[in-house]
């Protein structure tokens, strides 16, 4: 169902790719938007037991798109660095595929609610259990539940010595 990576010695570990996945701190994601328009947006994120979980209002072309379509991809950036005198970009980045879903069930909100706001805020518990309390009603919290993972870096990267990349699938 999902394709091979094309450029297989470039490919990275599952245990890579989740690392990338934990430390990033924006992605973007894309959906099937309007008019069969293909819609993009950054986010900011947290990654939990190979699931993505991300805040967002109520209503708006995310949750539009995500009620017709389930089937989303989430991409993070982990390096981007431009390497003007070689023609070419050190690069590391990491692309998942799944399924997104809104929690409605008001525990499994709550505890992906408490993941996100400990990894943005990790030192301020107390400020974060008050600020999802005040909060809880009206944000909105959607899972993206991971069924295919590439992560792919440069050339010059798995060149420096890093392992070679193994295939995986979830």
């Amino acid at each position: 169902m999902f394709r091979e990576m094309r450029r297989g010695k470039q490919e990275l570990s599952l245990e890579e790719s989740v690392k990338i996945l934990k430390r990033g701190t924006s992605g973007v994601l894309a959906a099937a938007g309007d008019d069969d328009y293909p819609y993009a947006v950054p986010l900011s994120y947290v990654y939990a037991d190979s699931k993505i979980f991300f805040h967002c209002a109520g209503e708006g072309h995310k949750l539009d798109a995500i009620a017709r379509n389930s089937k989303v991809s989430f991409c993070v950036i982990d390096k981007d660095q431009i390497v003007p005198e070689k023609y070419t970009t050190y690069f590391r980045s990491v692309i998942a595929f799944g399924k997104a879903r809104m929690l409605s069930d008001e525990e499994e909100k709550r505890a992906a609610l408490e993941l996100l706001a400990e990894k943005y805020s990790p030192e301020f518990e107390e400020g974060r259990r008050k600020e999802i309390d005040s909060q809880f009603r009206q944000v909105r919290m959607v899972e993206i539940k991971i069924e295919h993972m590439t992560g792919k870096e440069a050339i010059e990267l798995v060149k420096e010595g890093r392992s070679p990349a193994k295939d995986f699938k979830f």
